[in-house]
Parts: structure tokens; C-alpha cells; sequence
């Protein structure tokens, strides 16, 4: 985004009414502080528990870490705004600001891809599932999971950083956005809009694609189990991880394949919200009230913690 004449940027934020901004700082908060607070503690545990050395917590880890960058990047300049009634984001931090949350939003999607495939190797092949899923072969899908989300951003980030700002620098939204961005410029943003929707149908297609075919080879394997007690353990290994897609896809289908969500800049924001606030709030209690093995690496390292504070 080339500033012309403009060199900062006012962020309007959800809404004006200051009693309304005290319940949104109390909100955003306790959900922020909760999803570092639950995505630090999946973190720790899989570095310090030798039963979550698995591929599927190798990529949960990755995945709150994830979540940590990409609500960090959006929640506390939206705090502090409130907070002291600053309202003013400078140039460079916008840009900052749209690359790490693109980086961060894109890579998620794959890292859900990978955890699918992770569970369709475990369920439809266990016998070969440690030679498929090692720990190089985890690393390799991880990092692909980063450049390919930074592949993905870089054609409209650079199309972005030619666009001229002239004539406002008022951004109605609560952090810098691609579309509010756009909406304020007084360049030819057609061709970049494109890209973006392209970039963006591209992700949630590929994605989508590879998440939907490694659960319908999951479910059909799984209603060949001879026992009930079989199928309703291989559900619940996958049941985590489903929510946490749905989720995910739905609020961003929402935004970038609903031609009116577009249009509702207020309805835009309130989902914006979701994602950045609620879902990495969410997912590691997803993850870990379902999951006895993640419960019981937890109760462990309550235990060992204070039998090293008694001595």
C-alpha cells in the first residue's frame, strides 16, 4: 500500500457508544486472555508430556501456535484503542498488521488439511501409520503449510502495496482489512479485489477438497468396524477436529463467498470478530474436553507442579 499524501489510518472500530466499548474491552479480553492462557497450555504440554508425541499433537501444537499469532496480531491494538480512545494505526503497522494475519488465517486452512490427512492415515491405515506420519514427514507438511499460505498472500499483498490513498484514511473496521482497504482507496482496485477473491476461493477450495476426501474415506472406513465401541472411538478421535473445520470454513465462507456479506460492512466486522476472538478461544477447550489423553497430561502437570512447590 503506497501512501500518497496519507501516512496513518483511523480505524473506526465496531461502535462509538462507550457503553458498549467497556462490554466489547470486557469481552475481547477474557476471550483473549483464555485463548493464550488454553493455546499456551496445549503448547507446554506436548513439549513436556511423552504420551503427546504424536503426529496429531505435533500438528495441534502448531496449530495453537497459530491461533496465538494470528488473535495477537488483531486483539490488543483493538484493546488499546479502546482503552485510551487512540484510534490511529500509522501506515507500516497496517501493513504488518494485514501480513501476519493473512500469513497466519491462510496457513490454518492447510494445517486443518494436514490434521485431516493425519486422521485418515490413522484410521484408514494404523498399521503403516507410524512409517506415513514420522516425524520428518510432520515437519515437511508443516512447513508447507507456511509457504504455501505465504504463496498464497503474496500476489495480492504486492498488489496491495502499490495502492494510493488519497482521499480518506478512515478504515470502518476494528484492525487493518483487505476489503476496508480497497473500499478507501482512490486507486483501480478492481484487478486487485479479484486476486483476492481468487486467493482466497483457491485456499478455501484446495482445503476444503482435501478435508472432505480424507473424511469420507475416514467414514466409510469407519462404518466397516464390526463393534460399535470401535466406531464410536474412531469418531470421537476425529469429532474434535471436525467442529473445529466447521467452524473455521463456515465464518469464512461467510465472508469471502456471501457477495452481500461484503456489502454489510457491520455484519463483516461482528464475523470478523468471531474469527479473530472466539475461535482461538474455542479450540484448544475443543480439543481438550474431548480428549481424556490431553486431560490426563494436564492432571499430571498439575500434580508434578505441586509436588515441586511442596518440597
Amino acid at each position: 500500500m503506497r501512501n500518497g499524501t496519507i501516512t496513518t489510518f483511523i480505524l473506526l472500530g465496531l461502535t462509538d457508544d462507550p457503553e458498549l466499548q467497556v462490554l466489547i474491552f470486557i469481552f475481547l479480553f477474557l476471550t483473549y486472555t483464555l485463548s493464550i492462557t488454553g493455546n499456551l497450555a496445549i503448547i507446554i504440554l506436548t513439549f513436556v508430556d511423552p504420551h503427546l508425541k504424536t503426529p496429531m499433537y505435533f500438528f495441534l501444537k502448531n496449530l495453537s501456535f497459530l491461533e496465538i499469532s494470528f488473535t495477537s496480531a488483531i486483539i490488543p491494538r483493538y484493546l488499546y484503542s479502546i482503552a485510551t480512545g487512540d484510534n490511529v494505526i500509522t501506515y507500516n503497522a497496517c501493513v504488518i498488521q494485514v501480513f501476519f494475519t493473512d500469513l497466519c488465517g491462510v496457513s490454518e486452512f492447510f494445517l486443518l488439511a494436514a490434521m485431516s490427512y493425519d486422521r485418515y492415515v490413522a484410521i484408514c491405515k494404523p498399521l503403516h501409520y507410524v512409517i506415513i506420519m514420522s516425524n520428518s514427514v510432520c515437519r515437511i507438511l508443516n512447513i508447507c503449510c507456511w509457504v504455501a499460505g505465504l504463496c498464497i498472500i503474496i500476489p495480492p499483498l504486492s498488489l496491495g502495496l502499490n495502492l494510493k490513498f488519497c482521499d480518506s484514511n478512515i478504515i470502518d473496521h476494528f484492525g487493518c482489512d483487505a476489503f476496508p482497504l480497497v473500499k478507501i482507496s482512490c486507486s483501480d482496485t478492481r484487478f486487485m479485489e479479484w486476486t483476492v477473491i481468487i486467493c482466497a476461493i483457491l485456499t478455501l477450495n484446495m482445503t476444503l477438497t482435501c478435508v472432505v476426501l480424507s473424511y469420507a474415506y475416514i467414514i466409510k472406513t469407519i462404518f466397516r468396524f464390526p463393534s460399535v465401541q470401535q466406531r464410536k472411538k474412531a469418531f470421537s478421535t476425529c469429532s474434535s477436529h471436525m467442529i473445529v473445520v466447521s467452524i473455521t470454513y463456515g465464518t469464512c465462507i461467510f465472508i469471502y463467498m456471501n457477495p452481500t456479506a461484503k456489502e454489510k460492512v457491520t455484519i463483516n466486522k461482528v464475523v470478523s470478530l468471531l474469527i479473530s476472538s472466539i475461535s482461538p478461544t474455542l479450540n484448544p477447550f475443543i480439543y481438550t474436553l474431548r480428549n481424556n489423553q490431553v486431560k490426563k497430561a494436564f492432571e499430571d502437570s498439575i500434580k508434578r507442579i505441586a509436588l515441586l512447590s511442596t518440597k
